[in-house]
Parts: structure tokens; C-alpha cells; sequence
């Protein structure tokens, strides 16, 4: 059964792609005015993005370090929706709260370990 537009509020097709597009760039923009932790993880891959051009490494280990560095972005702004949610919640302390941003923030620790490890490993091969 077809649906129609007005069940969906960003549209079809291409109208959907371009409206989703701005709310993803309103999601980082509002991360980087709002979460100093995403500024530095950001900087620091601009720094490092183009390092990767002057490492001896093949192809794939260069896709390596690339992806590893973005996904600690991508897992910060994830982290940083569960802190704006629970926030949104209430800000008064309870366990579950806390439970969900430390996780959040392991989630951000393993991923930056895991990167520090795949850039050690295609440094030193």
C-alpha cells in the first residue's frame, strides 16, 4: 500500500536524501558548537587525515587509519546524542542516567584505544 507524503514529514526520494543531508550537518554543527571532547577528535583528525598520505603502508592500511580515526568521531557523536537525551530527560542524578552516558563515554574510550592500536600496528609493520 503506497504512503503518502504527508506521512512523512521529510518527503521522497531526493527531497528525503536533501532534508535528512541537513539535518545530519545540523547534528554535527550543533555537536561542534556544543561538545568540546568532538571539536578535538575533529581537529585531530584534520591533523591527522593527511599523515596518512606520507606513511609507508599499503592501500588498505591506509583505509585503516582513515576509518579508525572517522569512527571515533562517529562514536562521539553518538555518545554525545545519549548525553543530550538523557539530559533532555532530567538532569538530576539516577543510576540509569549515569549507567547510559558511562557507557556512552566506554563506548568513546574503547574507540579511541582501537584506533591508537591500528595506527601503532600499520606505524610499526
Amino acid at each position: 500500500m503506497p504512503t503518502s507524503t504527508a506521512s512523512k514529514p521529510n518527503g521522497k526520494g531526493v527531497i528525503r536524501i536533501f532534508r535528512a543531508s541537513i539535518n545530519a550537518f545540523s547534528g554535527v554543527k550543533a555537536c561542534w558548537i556544543n561538545e568540546s571532547a568532538f571539536r578535538q577528535e575533529v581537529i585531530l583528525c584534520l591533523v591527522l587525515y593527511p599523515v596518512i598520505f606520507f606513511i609507508d603502508a599499503t592501500y588498505s592500511e591506509k583505509a585503516l587509519l582513515f576509518l579508525s580515526l572517522t569512527l571515533v568521531a562517529i562514536v562521539e557523536l553518538i555518545n554525545s546524542a545519549i548525553e543530550c537525551a538523557v539530559d533532555r530527560i532530567g538532569t538530576e542524578h539516577h543510576e540509569l542516567s549515569g549507567r547510559a552516558k558511562d557507557m556512552g563515554a566506554a563506548a568513546v574510550m574503547l574507540t579511541i584505544l582501537m584506533t591508537v592500536s591500528v595506527w601503532l600496528c600499520v606505524i610499526f609493520n
